[in-house]
């Protein structure tokens, strides 16, 4: 079938160009089909294509208020450093708000002159927010992760973000090559013990600043879901009082890392990080409420970044009825 005329031979560059017109330069879509020798159909349907391929990506940087407010809320409760809602739409929910706030937050720290070491969990919230970075060179940083990369098959971890960071950012790289749950606990003491892997672990160990994802103990369990663990031993640590999870190790309500036969398992970097590590945990949604208040409670987390939905049910949850306070703060 041969091309229409109007048909450019690299439809993403045009559509890059298109979408800097329409996003950057505020031309209309009449001035962009002049300037690209276009109809203005086809302009309009490049400038969607720049949005819908992720070439044009839409950050809103103005705090909302009633977010500031939720966040303030959690914060002064659990005496947190910071908790940084992102708005969010209830009638369908995503990971994008969540993502965009995590982004920026890492974009941050990377813009730092000073070295820093920092450190990388794993998860679907972290891969998304990598995804909504813009690439950056940054060699006076070092990257390293702070769980295995590989999957019980042998395959690499899916959502371990270590790898897709190193394609968007410029700096050093240093990938955990274990699984993040050893088949036993004989044999994590021989993985933890290669000499080889001694550098890795003390850089792991105390990153200057973490960014990790908090996930839930239940049916949905990502731990489960990606098969690390069976449902057994998901059902056995729950029956311990695990309720979340964090780079593999599991913990109760109050955010006490369990002492258990999974967590004699885990590759992972101790948990609870160094107290001069500063630690970004990631995580929104209903079914994360309890995994997040338990790393709220542990103090597990230094700062957090959710949306205003779990925000909502986080602040309902609390001991002191802190969603009417909320209220009641709202209408003065």
């Amino acid at each position: 079938m041969a091309k229409s005329k109007e048909e450019p031979a690299n439809r993403l560059d045009m559509a890059a160009r298109a979408g800097w017109l329409y996003y950057v330069a505020g031309n209309t879509q009449d001035e962009i089909a002049a300037k690209l020798g276009l109809s203005r159909q086809a302009a309009q349907r490049l400038v969607s294509l720049s949005m819908s391929s992720g070439l044009v990506r839409v950050r809103i940087e103005h705090p909302v208020a009633e977010s500031l407010e939720l966040g303030r809320s959690l914060a002064e409760h659990f005496g947190l450093d910071a908790i940084e809602v992102a708005m969010s739409d209830s009638a369908r929910p995503s990971l994008l708000g969540i993502a965009s706030a995590c982004a920026a937050r890492f974009e941050r720290e990377l813009q730092r002159a000073e070295p820093l070491v920092v450190g990388v969990g794993t998860g679907r919230s972290l891969r998304a927010a990598v995804e909504q970075m813009s690439p950056v060179r940054c060699p006076q940083h070092r990257i390293v992760s702070l769980t295995g990369s590989i999957a019980p098959d042998g395959t690499a971890a899916v959502y371990n973000v270590i790898f897709s960071l190193a394609d968007k950012i410029a700096a050093a790289h240093y990938p955990m090559p274990l699984p993040v749950v050893a088949p036993s606990a004989e044999e994590r003491t021989v993985l933890r013990g290669q000499a080889m892997l001694r550098p890795l672990h003390e850089l792991a160990e105390r990153p200057d600043i973490a960014f990790v994802g908090i996930g839930e103990m239940g049916p949905q369990a990502q731990l489960l879901v990606d098969r690390f663990i069976s449902q057994q031993e998901c059902d056995e640590v729950m029956a311990q009082g695990a309720v979340g999870e964090i780079i593999g190790w599991v913990f109760d309500r109050e955010g006490r890392v369990l002492d258990c036969a999974l967590n004699g398992r885990v590759l992972s970097v101790p948990l609870p990080f160094p107290t001069e590590t500063r630690v970004v945990g990631v995580a929104a949604g209903a079914s994360k409420v309890e995994a997040i208040l338990g790393a709220l409670r542990g103090h597990l987390v230094d700062e957090l970044i959710t949306d205003e939905e779990t925000a909502r049910l986080l602040l309902a949850a609390v001991d002191g009825g802190g969603l009417a306070k909320h209220r009641k703060a709202r209408k003065k």
